[in-house]
Parts: structure tokens; C-alpha cells; sequence
């Protein structure tokens, strides 16, 4: 017969089965619908930016802050959960606050069950934007996650990231490990696998879900169903022409981009014209200050200030 289980061990599965499902209700969050991720003004300076309990701009705090985890900006006592009681009386602004996150910047209310489960269950707990790196506190605007790749992205860097994420790295649809098609592909990693691979001893496929990627973990989406384009190169010997062997080379690049930049005779006919133009000007130039010169060569002034002529010499004598 198996032991029986303690008390102690009890606790601990209990434990381990509640931050699980912590973590996969964290995988399924809407962020833009979340109030630790909601659009704020700020009282004072009227820029729009995320929920946070200072104004990223100028540092002032809100008239009437939003809590991180319920959302609620006046806390009217219809329950017992306060941790501050105030019977009969509605508290907003900085009386109905009882904590700042240290992940989302956002006040946190009062409430008991808001204090006590908002820091393990923030969906910007490691809210990093996959393109710029830059986290909550490195900029203003809100978090997003991408809907391909479920990374975090900031407000500047969504619309460009999810428009080429669905590009892989490599310049064939074949796995990564073989050479048969893959099937299945990796939006983190931006690679494909087939079906033999996609088998992994360290990550584990749940029912109804979609394999693992054997690299990283994520869940995997079927190629077919999805949108994936190969990178391409368009610098160097890959975009020459091919040569009589069958290979293309340098020379063929560079031949292919002088013929694409002259190929049109009249641009090195302007260019020839606009050279001798500018050497006939200065010809002319020259011409010109020569004859001038000859001018004034034999021009006499007679005795000046210049040639060392003064007036008070000429009465001494």
C-alpha cells in the first residue's frame, strides 16, 4: 500500500497545483483589458500614457488613482475586506491606496484580497518588450503581447514586430534537425520541425494541445495554418546572376549593379556634359583674371601714400 500522505506534503501539492494555474491564467490575460495596463491622463501635464501611480512625465500624483487588480477608484465599504475600515464613508484619491507594484507601477488598493494576490498573479511581472528590451519603468506607454510569438512588446514597437513575425530562420520550410518538411513551427524560435522531432524528453505534450518546441518550450502551431514566409537575402553573390558553372559569384553581383545604376546611356552623357561645362567655366575664369592683370600693368600714379610718398617730405626739402 502507498504511504499515506502528511499533512506537510498536502499542503506542498496544493501548493504547486495553485501556482500552476497562477501561471496559466497568466498565459491568457488580456493585457489591454487589464487595469495594472489601462490608459491614463495625467491630471497635470494631459499626456496619455499607461496606468501608474506617478506620471511618467512629471511625476505628479493622480487626482483619482486605479487600482492594479479590480480597477475601482472609489472604494465604497460594501464588504469587510478593507484592511483600513471607514464605516459609512467613501474613500477616493490617496485614502482608498494601499500599496504601489513593483512590477506594473500601479497603485493597489486597500482591499485585502487585492493586497494579497495582485503581486503573484501581475501579468507584468516580466513584462520586457522582445525588440527594445525596455521594461515598465523605461518607458511611458503601455504594454502589449504579440499574437503570434505571445512575447511582450511595447507601445512603440507592436505594429513593426508583429508584421514580420511570421518570418522564419532559415531559407526552406524543412526541419531544423532533418531534412523532411516540417509541420510544425516555432513562432519564438522562427524555426520548423516535423513530426518525429517535435517529440521532446524534456517538455512534456498535454492532451489537446499542440507539441512543444523541443528548444524552448512553447507550443507550436501547425505551418499550414499559419502565414510563414523564409528570409531572403537581397545583399551579396546571392543575388548575382548564375555563370556558365552553375554558380554565381561577386563578379556577377557587381556586374548586375553597375549594368542596374548606368544601364541608361543618357545618364553618362549628362554627367559628361555637366564635367565639361564646369572645366570650360573655370578656363574662363582664369582668361579673365590674366587679361585684367595686364590692365593695370603699366598704369602709373605717380608718387603715393603707397609707394612711400609723403607730403610732409616734399616741404622739408
Amino acid at each position: 500500500m502507498p504511504k499515506k500522505k502528511t499533512g506537510a506534503r498536502k499542503k506542498a501539492e496544493n501548493r504547486r497545483e495553485r501556482e500552476k494555474q497562477l501561471r496559466a491564467s497568466r498565459s491568457t490575460v488580456d493585457l489591454a483589458k487589464h487595469p495594472c495596463n489601462a490608459s491614463m491622463e495625467c491630471d497635470k501635464c494631459q499626456r496619455r500614457q499607461k496606468n501608474r501611480a506617478f506620471c511618467y512625465f512629471c511625476n505628479s500624483v493622480q487626482k483619482l488613482p486605479i487600482c492594479a487588480q479590480c480597477g475601482k477608484t472609489k472604494c465604497m465599504m460594501k464588504s469587510s475586506d478593507c484592511v483600513i475600515k471607514h464605516a459609512g464613508v467613501y474613500s477616493t484619491g490617496l485614502a482608498m491606496v494601499g500599496a504601489i507594484c513593483d512590477f506594473c507601477e500601479a497603485w493597489v488598493c486597500h482591499g485585502r484580497k487585492c493586497l494579497s494576490t495582485h503581486a503573484c498573479a501581475c501579468p507584468l511581472t516580466d513584462a520586457e518588450c522582445v525588440e527594445c528590451e525596455r521594461g515598465v519603468w523605461d518607458h511611458g506607454g503601455r504594454i502589449f503581447s504579440c499574437s503570434f510569438c505571445h512575447n511582450f512588446l511595447c507601445e512603440d514597437d507592436q505594429f513593426e514586430h508583429q508584421a514580420s513575425c511570421q518570418v522564419l530562420e532559415a531559407e526552406t520550410f524543412k526541419c531544423v534537425s532533418c531534412n523532411r518538411l516540417g509541420q510544425h513551427s516555432c513562432l519564438r524560435c522562427k524555426a520548423c520541425f516535423c513530426d518525429e522531432h517535435t517529440r521532446s524528453k524534456v517538455f512534456k505534450q498535454e492532451k489537446g494541445k499542440q507539441p512543444p518546441c523541443p528548444k524552448c518550450g512553447h507550443e507550436t502551431q501547425e505551418t499550414k495554418d499559419l502565414s510563414m514566409s523564409t528570409r531572403s537575402l537581397k545583399f551579396g553573390r546571392q543575388t548575382g546572376g548564375e555563370e556558365g558553372d552553375g554558380a554565381s559569384g561577386y563578379d556577377a553581383y557587381w556586374k548586375n549593379l553597375s549594368s542596374d545604376k548606368y544601364g541608361d546611356t543618357g545618364y553618362r552623357d549628362e554627367e559628361e556634359e555637366e564635367e565639361e561645362a564646369e572645366d570650360d567655366e573655370e578656363d574662363d575664369g582664369k582668361d579673365s583674371d590674366a587679361e585684367s592683370s595686364d590692365l593695370f600693368n603699366n598704369l602709373n600714379l605717380g608718387r603715393t601714400y603707397a609707394s612711400g610718398y609723403a607730403h610732409y617730405e616734399e616741404q622739408e626739402n
